[in-house]
């Protein structure tokens, strides 16, 4: 479900629309997960001050740091893991010819040597390595993760694969129900007005389960039929 989105002016990037987000929206409590672009000090800084535990990808934009977790996660499988605690998880996925192994590793941040202190609330190094083999075809990832919260490589699972479904569960839908990609709209504000409605469409065909069917042919159902708009509508 989307619960708010901010545009992104010309000449900006999305660094300055989302602390706008995270402040607008109530999070006590809550998991933020945020893409690299959004590992910003000033950003996990908002969302411990609202009471929000954060788990931010970490890449080259935050080069010192970045440097040293990836050393420490090379030294750290070279022995073993032997002298650092750490948390372990592992899952396998089959299916449409494929296997997918990812291996997530967490480890405290108090470890760390340098460049942590900047970053409010940060409790644990998160790692996920993923293995694809697709037929005699094989791919590996590694990707780097600030946590705010203990050391818990089952909840890092969680967190980032809820992050991943963003993609397949919210913005896939939106272009293959919606056609929003190919959207020629681009004046003044009316591709935000746009966007907007598309997704709060999405909204409520997601939450009507009577009918059996995807999004996209919800949509053909409520144009076709009033009723059934009645009650996507909810009147």
């Amino acid at each position: 479900m989307v619960l708010a989105q901010q545009k992104v002016h010309e000449r900006t990037n999305e660094i300055t629309a989302i602390p706008h987000l995270i402040k607008v929206l109530e999070l006590n409590g809550c998991l933020v997960t945020i893409d690299a672009m959004g590992t910003q000090t000033d950003i996990a800084q908002l969302l411990h001050s609202k009471g929000a535990d954060y788990c931010l990808a970490l890449k080259g934009n935050q080069r010192g740091l970045f440097q040293e977790v990836q050393k420490v996660f090379n030294n750290a499988q070279k022995n073993e893991w032997i002298g650092i605690e750490h948390s372990f998880y592992r899952t396998i996925e089959k299916g449409h010819g494929r296997i997918e192994t990812r291996r997530y590793w967490t480890f405290s941040a108090s470890i760390m040597t340098r460049n942590t202190d900047k970053w409010a609330g940060l409790q644990s190094i998160g790692i996920v390595e993923s293995v694809r083999r697709i037929g005699d075809k094989t791919t590996n990832s590694t990707r780097y993760y600030l946590n705010s919260f203990a050391s818990d490589a089952e909840k890092l699972a969680m967190a980032v694969r809820r992050h991943w479904s963003i993609e397949n569960n919210l913005h896939w839908v939106l272009d293959v129900a919606f056609n929003e990609d190919d959207c020629p709209v681009h004046k003044d504000n009316a591709p935000e007005n746009l966007a907007r409605l598309r997704q709060v469409s999405l909204n409520l065909l997601s939450q009507e389960k009577t009918a059996k069917i995807g999004v996209k042919n919800k949509r053909l159902k409520a144009a076709w039929d009033n009723k059934y708009l009645a009650k996507v509508l909810g009147i």
